[in-house]
């Protein structure tokens, strides 16, 4: 049987943004629902992208879709808690991105949870990978884990 992995700590993200749990967040076992993980995941990354100008979700040529996620949990989180998602970049492609992300409970060290996604950058019509803008490039570069 394989150890369980350790959670990583904050230093080991590049960027971090505050979220706000609301009361609906909680499940009938009194803390956060599994699905309220990828939620904030993906409220991270994409507000990083759009406060940015990577990411305009109405008029860009280009979007981003998710083609693989993941999650490993650590440690229960519940309303009123306060999360601070850590984002990373795990791989830098042509056209598509590792995003990793670790969710951290109030002033915690350690991760709660850590999860991962992949987005694949398009054409916002045909819907087939198009490479990064320099943009882009430039504002994920220096999220690279080896950065």
């Amino acid at each position: 049987m394989a150890e369980r992995p350790i959670p990583s700590s904050r230093s080991g993200y590049k960027v971090f943004r505050e979220i706000g749990l609301r009361w609906s967040d909680n499940d009938i076992y009194g803390h956060m629902n599994n699905v309220v993980h990828y939620s904030l995941f993906d409220t991270a990354v994409n507000a990083y992208l759009i406060e940015n100008e990577v990411l305009d979700i109405k008029n860009g040529a280009e979007v981003f879709l998710v083609v693989e996620t993941g999650c490993r949990y650590y440690a229960e989180m519940a309303f009123p808690d306060r999360v601070t998602a850590g984002i990373r970049v795990g791989k830098l492609g042509s056209s598509s991105v590792r995003y990793e992300i670790g969710l951290f409970r109030n002033d915690e060290d350690a991760a709660a949870a850590e999860g991962f996604f992949i987005h694949v950058n398009v054409d916002r019509l045909s819907r087939r990978p198009v490479p990064f803008g320099d943009t882009a490039r430039r504002l994920l570069e220096p999220l690279a884990a080896q950065a």
